[in-house]
């Protein structure tokens, strides 16, 4: 996994058009008080700070504690002071490579038994990624099972080289060849994106290769190569630990000392010095790929993190391409038409940040038309500087952005902003400072960073186009070899073994916990509100949900309901579109609206002192959309547009045909949420108008609040802003019977694709089945966890993929369920094969005990870390009001969970999983895998388009 620190609003919609679903100070801080909640800001203006405690053990790890008992959750989050900045030449990728290696094994925690015990203590956010300067492994687990997570960490620490050997490297090698292959080279503008790098660095730069490395170099690691980069760089010295949340700090620095303390302090590990050569003469390179239309990448060599000058390109870059108030979707998006998408990022990193402009073409416009507008946008700031509105938005969104990022204390969340504080500059308690630094930015500040460091001369510009790719010759994959028993005697080991070590800790009493399940009142016109009070922080995030989706859609307009709700944002009878985008933008908020399958819905999240006035463009663009013709005319091109950009990734177009083959034409599940290129071309202003009047009514409707605000506040401001809306009858349309494809394979063309998306799908059960907790364990089991028996055969041992999940998608009526991957193309078949094998295991034998119990416990202890934000707990909230499922519905669902039975879970498998009737889709180069599945026998085979349409 790579992370990059971008800033931006955690995004907040259901989904674009509702498509379907990265010098150490050694000073310790002075301890901080045992705080309710862990982030202190106030909404007067006053600077936000998080109250922690650093201190560092003799070996000189740095240890970092936040105590937060909002949640019964605790984050431990490790940094490791490594990236790709200290990669040797001809080792690109290495970094990421070992940040794989680390999930392997360890002397005292076999492959694999990490991640089980982890996934049945209910962790969630567990993974790791790898950024330019450090490498980071995380996981947010209950608190009572904290030791099992340090237990975990430490012995990757202390004890992973005792038991390196070949399988395990040339497993993961795989693994992160399945990742190239997915994340570049067979994503849209992976290989476009990644040229960017190469061209604003030389190859002797540790950022030349981005974070991924080449095919070569991934191949070419040696475990000696391994063990040496463990040595040096994976030592107490060079890493931070943070512990955030329901934590005892006195208890918590025992555990520290005990998993940690005994570790041998490694050498000291130099800063990496490199030069980064600046650019004098701009340079440029068109790229083609398999995509429709052609995108402009534009970046410039900035200046390193948190470094003068850093924030105020934050600012510039805000101001150029976040977000619809921004002068690049206001030109060329909204006003000119030319560009489908556009987007400006200040990419901060240590030895070089990266100013990044990327803008994507809407159909019928060239690259060069991009390339002017662009410059014509950038030529204007830097010469005349932005306004201070454009100024005061970018600033109130970006502070809104990072008090958003430490609603969580585990993931992207506290503790690993601490972290990224600590590493960057040795002050975990940073973020206060952090946003001031931006609250004084002026437009002078903004203007002279550009005219300093964004001149056309400095930067490179990267153009892709529709074509052939280019991938270089095929680096052989070599044979996997034999698991060798034993510890590898060429091993020395860095740390004296303690016979404790090799018993897992155990979990300490459980904590009571309720979760939410709000406070439910009803206006006298029928809108039903539901308040959930989350005081931890100054955000608040409201939700108004509609309980109809695109399953109201008429069969010729498929997509009204997502193109009625993409609207709603377009302008009001009081607002046009460009005054909604800059208002929402100066109170910092984000606002949005997208629809489902059952729902449309609009949200917006802002500070809790703004909370007011963007309640109040909430209720504008909900109760008072005017649908404007010039409007309308816009959001269809810009749909049309998606639907090109659709086509191009392999995953979505599995998707889009996958719906279409278990539904058919003549149900609206049959269409994913944009529709078709008929249907947006037919839609008439009428349409939209008639949708929203019909279905946009307050008793089929609920406001869903989550945040800093009581009862009371919500109360009277709901009254006020929709007391006045009016009730009428909503009408529901009766929807025939699905009408299946016959076809058990449905191939899809890509020439050339270096991975087949692969779906393996058929129709499970509604939203209210009683069979849901059964179903939901039995998936874990099979696909739903990272331990699952389809991860463990297809990525673990076969080294076919870099992932594979399996899932039901549950709606009102019978939805989808799903096994889908990304396999190497040469593997097709066989990993078809082992999908099927694991099916019908789950159906001929009851799991075992052990297995039941993670499963089941899986789903039960991981409740409370799915309600760490405001967002997720109203969408959680949300989701009862759609589906009708009870207030009650979470405090019932630990139980039902708990009751699911070995046989429940066999019967259910045996229910909706039958083998017979699941229909295989595979996007890919068909002439290379077409062969390979004609030996599992899946007739008839069908034909289709990337639109999901038969081909004759």
């Amino acid at each position: 996994m790579k992370s990059l620190k971008l800033l931006a609003i955690p995004a907040i919609v259901i989904g674009l058009y509702g498509t379907v679903n990265p010098a150490l100070a050694r000073d310790p801080a002075p301890p901080a008080s045992a705080a309710a909640s862990a982030t202190v800001a106030a909404s007067n203006g006053a600077l936000p700070s998080i109250p922690y405690e650093k201190y560092t053990l003799p070996n000189g790890l740095d240890v970092i504690l936040v105590e937060d008992h909002k949640l019964p959750i605790t984050a431990v989050n490790v940094w490791y002071h490594v990236g790709p900045a200290n990669e040797a030449p001809g080792l690109t990728g290495f970094a990421h490579l070992f940040e794989h290696m680390m999930f392997a094994a360890s002397k005292h925690v076999p492959r694999g038994l990490a991640d089980k015990l982890l996934e049945g203590a209910g962790a969630t956010d567990s993974n790791g990624s790898t950024d330019f300067d450090r490498t980071n492994y995380f996981d947010t687990v209950p608190s009572n099972q904290l030791e099992l997570a340090l237990w975990t960490h430490s012995d990757r620490m202390g004890y992973l080289l005792d038991v390196l050997d070949q399988t395990a490297l040339s497993n993961q090698q795989d693994v992160v060849r399945n990742e190239r292959r997915q994340s570049i080279e067979n994503r849209p503008y992976g290989i476009v994106e990644e040229e960017l790098f190469h061209q604003l660095f030389p190859k002797n730069h540790p950022y030349y290769a981005d974070v991924m490395g080449s095919h070569a170099d991934i191949q070419s690691a040696k475990l000696k190569d391994i063990k040496d980069f463990f040595t040096r760089y994976y030592r107490p010295n060079n890493a931070s630990l943070v512990i955030a949340g329901d934590i005892d700090k006195a208890k918590t620095k025992a555990l520290v000392a005990k998993y940690f303390g005994s570790f041998k302090r490694g050498p000291d590990v130099p800063k990496p010095h490199v030069v980064t050569p600046p650019i004098t003469s701009e340079r440029r390179v068109v790229v083609q790929d398999r995509v429709e239309l052609p995108r402009v990448f534009m970046g410039w060599l900035t200046t390193p993190a948190y470094q003068p000058g850093d924030a105020a390109l934050g600012v510039a870059a805000q101001i150029l391409g976040g977000g619809k108030s921004s002068r690049l979707y206001k030109s060329l998006v909204y006003d000119k038409q030319i560009a489908q998408e556009v987007a400006a990022t200040q990419n901060s990193e240590a030895l070089s940040s990266l100013f990044v402009v990327d803008v994507t073409a809407r159909p019928g416009h060239s690259a060069q038309e991009l390339e002017a507008a662009i410059d014509a946008e950038m030529d204007r700031l830097r010469k005349d500087g932005p306004t201070e509105p454009e100024v005061e938005r970018a600033r109130n969104t970006i502070e809104t952005a990072l008090l958003s990022q430490v609603e969580k204390v585990g993931g992207q969340g506290i503790a690993n902003q601490l972290n990224q504080y600590n590493q960057y500059l040795g002050d975990p308690g940073y973020l206060g400072k952090e946003i001031d630094s931006y609250r004084k930015v002026t437009a002078a500040d903004v203007q002279r960073v550009m005219a300093a460091q964004l001149q056309n001369h400095a930067r490179a510009v990267v153009t892709g186009v529709p074509g052939k790719q280019d991938l270089g010759p095929e680096v052989p994959i070599p044979a996997m070899p034999k698991q060798a028993a034993g510890k590898d005697s060429g091993v020395t080991s860095l740390n004296a073994d303690q016979a404790w070590r090799k018993q897992v800790p155990k979990a300490g009493p459980q904590k009571a916990f309720t979760l939410p399940q709000g406070d439910v009142f009803t206006l006298s016109n029928g809108l039903t509100v539901i308040h959930h009070r989350n005081p931890g922080l100054p955000l608040v995030s409201a939700e108004l949900v509609i309980k109809t989706g695109s399953e109201a859609n008429p069969l010729d307009k498929s997509g009204l309901a997502s193109f009625t709700a993409g609207m709603l944002t377009e302008g009001t009878s009081s607002r046009t579109a460009p005054q909604i985008a800059d208002q929402i933008a100066q109170l910092g908020a984000s606002l949005g609206a997208a629809s489902s399958a059952d729902a449309s819905s609009a949200q917006v999240a802002s500070l809790k002192h703004n909370f007011s006035q963007a309640l109040d463009l909430l209720a504008d663009i909900v109760l008072r959309p005017s649908f404007p013709t010039a409007e309308v005319e816009r959001e269809r091109s810009s749909r049309l547009g998606a639907l090109s950009q659709q086509r191009d990734s392999a995953p979505a177009v599995a998707n889009r045909v996958a719906q279409a083959a278990l539904y058919g034409e003549q149900h609206p599940y049959g269409y994913v949420e944009l529709g078709t290129e008929e249907a947006i071309k037919s839609m008439q202003r009428d349409d939209l108008q008639a949708f929203w009047k019909q279905h946009y009514v307050p008793n089929n409707a609920a406001l869903v609040v989550s945040g800093d605000i009581t009862r009371a506040e919500l109360k009277a401001l709901a009254e006020s802003r929709f007391g006045g809306w009016h009730s009428a009858a909503v009408g529901r349309s009766a929807i025939g019977q699905p009408q299946s494809s016959t076809a058990r394979l449905i191939l899809v063309d890509k020439p050339g694709a270096p991975q087949t998306a692969l779906r393996v799908t058929g129709i499970g059960p509604d939203r209210k089945t009683p069979d849901y907790a059964a179903l939901q364990v039995m998936n874990a089991a099979l696909g739903g966890l990272f331990t699952s028996r389809l991860s463990n055969n297809l990525r673990e041992e076969k080294g076919y993929t870099y992932g594979v999940q399996s899932g039901f998608q549950y709606h009102r009526m019978p939805g989808p369920f799903a096994i889908a991957s990304s396999v190497r193309t040469d593997v097709t078949g066989p990993a078809l094969g082992e999908i099927f094998k694991e099916v019908r295991g789950m159906i001929a034998r009851p799991m075992s005990v052990k297995e039941l119990a993670n499963a089941r416990n899986s789903q039960i202890l991981s409740l409370p870390g799915k309600f760490d934000t405001n967002h997720s707990i109203g969408a959680s909230l949300a989701n009862i009001f759609v589906y009708d499922l009870g207030q009650d519905y979470y405090s019932r669902l630990p139980k039902r969970f708990a009751s699911v039975t070995g046989a429940q879970a066999q019967a259910v498998a045996k229910k909706y999983l039958q083998p017979e009737q699941l229909i295989v889709i595979g996007v890919g180069d068909k002439s290379k895998i077409a062969p390979q599945l004609e030996p599992l026998k899946l007739s008839p085979v069908e034909y289709r388009d990337a639109d999901g349409k038969l081909l004759k």
